[in-house]
This record gives structure tokens, C-alpha cells and sequence, in this order.
């Protein structure tokens, strides 16, 4: 279960509309395919800073990562582009669950991501 200070934190850092550094940009899409990549490219900047966030967790503590998992860490919420939920409905479909198709789909992000990336190659 995701604690009310880990919702209450990304909630603040999605208000922010900065991208992320062009550093950090340029680290992640060096991790990825170009279909990945071009998949990367279309998420929310909330979405990019939080996924890099992720993944350098996670080069951090793994034991020598392959690429396909430092990709993974990077696009694990890239189904969230089905819903095309901006940040206020994302709260609200998290408070009221899935009520509706697009709250389903936000909900059902893990599967339609797996779609997408098998889609892309």
C-alpha cells in the first residue's frame, strides 16, 4: 500500500511543470531503443522527472543492471499515457478508484504500458 506521505509528496512535485534536466534527459534516453525512447518522449514531464528519479534509484542499488531493466525502471508508468489524465483527475481516480473508462484505464496502467511496449518492439 502507498503511504499518505509518498501520495502526499508526488502530488507536489507533479504541480511543477519543470522538465527534467537536460542532463537527466539525455541519461535516460541513452538508456532506451528509439521505440522506447519515442515512448519516454510523450510522457507528462511529472511522469519523466519521477521515472528518472526511479531508475537512478535503481542503477543505484542494483548490482549491475542490464539496459533492460534500467529501460524498465524508466517506463513503468508510460501506460499512464492511455488515460490522458492531467494531475487533479489522477488524484481524483486514485480517492474514487475506477468509476470511469478513463479512470480505469489510469487504473490498468501496468497492463496497457506492458501493451504498449510490446507494441513498440
Amino acid at each position: 500500500m502507498t503511504s499518505l506521505g509518498h501520495l502526499a509528496r508526488r502530488f507536489a512535485g507533479s504541480l511543477s511543470h519543470r522538465p527534467p534536466s537536460e542532463a537527466d534527459a539525455s541519461w535516460a534516453v541513452a538508456q532506451l531503443l528509439p521505440a522506447e525512447a519515442a515512448l519516454w518522449q510523450r510522457m507528462a514531464v511529472q511522469d519523466k522527472r519521477h521515472s528518472i528519479l526511479v531508475a537512478r534509484r535503481f542503477v543505484d542499488l542494483a548490482d549491475e543492471p542490464s539496459r533492460e531493466q534500467t529501460a524498465a525502471a524508466l517506463l513503468h508508468d508510460v501506460g499512464k499515457l492511455a488515460s490522458g489524465l492531467g494531475t487533479c483527475a489522477r488524484v481524483l481516480a486514485t480517492i474514487v478508484g475506477p468509476r470511469t473508462a478513463r479512470f480505469r484505464q489510469y487504473h490498468d496502467h501496468e497492463r496497457l504500458g506492458a501493451e504498449m511496449l510490446r507494441a513498440a518492439g
